[in-house]
C-alpha cells in the first residue's frame, strides 16, 4: 500500500497568530525566546515545514499550556509574556495544526 504524504503546509491561521506575536513583541519589548521569535518569522511567512520542525513546534505546547492562560498582564494593559510566546508559536492553530501533522507522521505518512 503506497503511503500518504503528510501536508507540512503552514495554515493561515497559525500564520495571522504568528503574525500577530511578532507585532506583540515588537510593540512591547516582552514575550517569547529567540527561539520563538525565529520559529514565528519562519511559521509568519508561510510555505511549509520541515517534518522536524513541525515535531519542534508541537513539542512547545504541551509544556507551556498553562502559559496562554491571561492573555492580559499583572497591570490589565498589556499582553501577558506568556500569551505573546503562545502566539510565536502559532498560537492555540498552530497547537491544533503541529499535533495533526506528527499524528500523520507517526503513523507512517511519507513527508
Amino acid at each position: 500500500m503506497a503511503k500518504k504524504a503528510v501536508d507540512l503546509s503552514i495554515p493561515k491561521g497559525v500564520q495571522e497568530n504568528a503574525k500577530r506575536g511578532l507585532e506583540l513583541r515588537a510593540e512591547h519589548g516582552f514575550g517569547g525566546t529567540k527561539v520563538g521569535e525565529a520559529t514565528a518569522r519562519l511559521l509568519a511567512e508561510g510555505g511549509t515545514v520541515t517534518a522536524r520542525k513541525a515535531r519542534h513546534i508541537s513539542r512547545y505546547f504541551p509544556r507551556h499550556a498553562g502559559d496562554n492562560l491571561d492573555q492580559t498582564g499583572k497591570g490589565g494593559k498589556a499582553p501577558s509574556r506568556g500569551y505573546i510566546a503562545w502566539l510565536l508559536w502559532g498560537g492555540d492553530a498552530g497547537r491544533t495544526w503541529s499535533e495533526k501533522v506528527v499524528k500523520a507522521l507517526d503513523e507512517g505518512e511519507t513527508n
